[in-house]
């Protein structure tokens, strides 16, 4: 078994697939409002539950990298050989 990527590599990993998973969950159930309030945007949604999005996102980032360190680690798939000549 070979070493598992570095800690700061796998923190700017996770932080990067949160990030787009996270603009993958963002418009999961979004429904504009059946009163629109005056100064309000037409397209906001009514309950944007960012809280709950938040969650599911972690989630599925954690899995999405837990996958990937172990893909790394037991050698499924090697940075290194996409980088060689």
């Amino acid at each position: 078994m070979s070493p598992s990527m570095g800690w700061a590599t796998g923190i700017a990993i996770y932080v990067t697939i949160w990030w787009v998973v996270i603009f993958a969950v963002l418009p999961w159930g979004a429904r504009p409002p059946e009163q629109i309030e005056r100064g309000h945007a037409s397209s906001a949604p009514a309950s944007p539950r960012l809280g709950l999005k938040a969650l599911v996102t972690t989630g599925v980032t954690t899995l999405i990298w837990l996958a990937l360190e172990l893909a790394v680690r037991f050698e499924v798939m090697s940075f290194r050989d996409l980088a060689a000549p």
